[in-house]
């Protein structure tokens, strides 16, 4: 698998694994609902600070957050004036925020006499009065071009968009369409093309790479990963209780106290484009803990969806992943042997392999949630799937995947800093990857480094997984839950934890309300800062652990 085109839990082939002496593995997206006691961190955890009211989301009603985004599409282009945004460019309402106070974080796209700007989104913060509170770009370039006539035709991009998925290792790649844009995500905005070629990444997970190429000299711009890979009786959860209704004679394996949720069952078909069968059974009684019957699988897959939408709606605020009370879907049984799982924005859902032998799939608790957090990360910030915004993107399904782990609160899979160590994807037991010292698996990050956006973005995410780690539970050695975990800092310091609930929603805070498609590290900690400043202060004990926290992996 080459690790620039991959984007599903693993970020490691077979043959790279088996030539680097690793202590751990690497993983793809996720939550979880976590009660007070659960989430309070360690023991030694920083003082609260009182939460400024008003602060945190609430949670919106389909009928309400349709309304809210209707409300700002009718003033988009009043909205657009006040920014001085230029004639030729239109905002486009993408998602909405409200705050308890009545405070509104809308998120827009943007166009350029009529085309799509890539790298153009923008967040405009407006209280409850409608006075601006700012705007976070994700570019301040001012979006111009000379002209959008294009010098080459879409056939040339096309052509070359097909041989940068060629050379990133995809197999059975086809050509796709062109359609002209300006790419304003990094330099100077451009006339471009973006052309999405399908295909099939070296380890079978479906491939959907966007290649940006200049409209008028042909040379490529940028290439992104788009497929982000990451009662009953599961092989990882046990005994749990699933969402089913009666259809007919039997039970559909379908979850309407959630979005209305499937789980499919694709019967080991490496076709990406089906949704597969639908799991029925006599009884409702599902899955027998073991590996041997298809059902099992989908018991864990539905299982972890359902921990992953209770964790956003009860801890988060948030309905459903797009924040519109729909659900996604899952499907189980990809391919014969296929030791992965990745999330897909076409088809909104997440998809499992059934790991070596077809006897170890990926469906535990926080792979589960760290696919379906990729759905989030999309619906939000967007952040692009390579450089440092995508080493975040990957973090961000760690932290909320950790998160679900912790809230589900089941024994058999208790909560825990480790990414995927159920699905001993490495064959030794260990787990993908570490967030106290994610250099634990001989391949991440556990500083911020120049250059460090160059590499995978499961390796670089290691970086805002450390700080997270610190962030909720401090430097040093310490046992949490029964596990040894030892985080150092880049330069010594001491970091004092100020526990999970807290760390995790100034991440969600941070991701929807300030967070654009090209943050990189600074701009993430800025932004984690503007989020601990709202939610506790700029007082608080709990902004000054972040600026701490990120001095202790090298981001200043």
């Amino acid at each position: 698998m080459d690790s620039r085109s991959t984007s599903g839990i693993s970020g490691i082939s077979r043959l790279r694994r088996s030539r680097t002496a690793l202590a751990a593995g690497a993983a793809t997206l996720a939550a979880s609902l976590l009660a007070a006691g659960a989430t309070a961190g360690s023991a030694n955890a920083a003082t609260s600070s009182a939460t400024p009211s008003g602060a945190s989301a609430v949670s919106l009603s389909p009928s309400v957050r349709a309304e809210l985004l209707r409300e700002a599409g009718s003033t988009a282009v009043s909205t657009a004036k006040s920014l001085g945004l230029g004639a030729k460019e239109k905002l486009v309402v993408r998602d909405v925020v409200k705050d308890a106070d009545g405070t509104t974080h809308t998120r827009y796209e943007r166009t350029y006499a009529g085309l799509p700007v890539l790298g153009g989104d923008l967040i405009v913060h407006e209280s409850a009065s409608g006075a601006s509170q700012g705007v976070d770009k994700a570019t301040d370039a001012d979006i111009k071009v000379a002209d959008t006539s294009a010098a080459i035709a879409p056939s040339g991009a096309e052509r070359s968009a097909l041989s940068a998925a060629r050379a990133a290792g995809d197999k059975q790649a086809g050509s796709g369409h062109a359609r002209k844009v300006i790419w304003a995500a990094t330099g100077k905005p451009a006339l471009a093309y973006e052309t999405v070629v399908s295909g099939v990444q070296k380890d079978g997970t479906p491939s959907k790479l966007h290649v940006i190429t200049d409209a008028d000299s042909g040379r490529k711009l940028y290439e992104f990963q788009a497929v982000e890979n990451g009662t009953g009786t599961g092989q990882h959860n046990g005994k749990v209780t699933v969402g089913s209704v009666k259809s007919g004679s039997q039970w559909l394996l379908k979850d309407t106290a959630r979005g209305g949720h499937m789980t499919y069952n694709l019967k080991h078909s490496w076709d990406e484009s089906k949704k597969g069968s639908k799991f029925l059974d006599p009884n409702n009684v599902w899955g027998n803990g073991k590996p041997t019957i298809a059902q099992t699988a989908a018991v864990d897959a539905h299982y972890g969806a359902a921990m992953t939408w209770d964790y956003y709606k009860k801890v988060l605020g948030r309905n459903g992943i797009k924040g519109n009370g729909k659900a996604a879907y899952s499907r189980v049984h990809f391919g014969d042997a296929y030791e992965n799982a990745f999330w897909d924005d076409d088809c909104f859902c997440m998809t499992y392999g059934d790991g070596a032998g077809n006897k170890k799939p990926l469906t535990s608790l926080d792979v589960a949630g760290h696919e379906m957090s990729h759905g989030l990360t999309s619906a939000t910030a967007n952040l692009e799937y390579s450089g440092e915004s995508g080493g975040l993107n990957e973090a961000t399904s760690d932290i909320f995947g950790t998160a679900v782990e912790w809230y589900a609160k089941n024994a058999k899979d208790p909560g825990d800093y480790l990414m995927g160590e159920k699905i001993d994807i490495n064959g030794d037991g260990t787990p993908l990857r570490y967030m106290d010292k994610p250099s634990k698996d001989g391949l991440s990050y556990d500083y911020w480094k120049s250059g460090v956006g160059d590499d995978d973005p499961h390796f670089t995410s290691g970086i805002a997984n450390h700080f997270f780690y610190l962030l909720a539970e401090g430097s040093g050695r310490k046992v949490i839950g029964g596990v040894t975990y030892n985080s150092p800092t880049k330069d010594g310091r001491t970091v004092k934890g100020i526990g999970r609930a807290k760390a995790e929603k100034i991440w969600y805070k941070a991701l929807t309300t300030y967070m654009t498609s090209t943050t990189n590290y600074a701009k993430a900690r800025t932004a984690t800062l503007k989020a601990a400043k709202a939610l506790y202060g700029a007082s608080s004990a709990e902004y000054k652990a972040v600026d701490n926290a990120w001095g202790g992996v090298n981001v200043k």
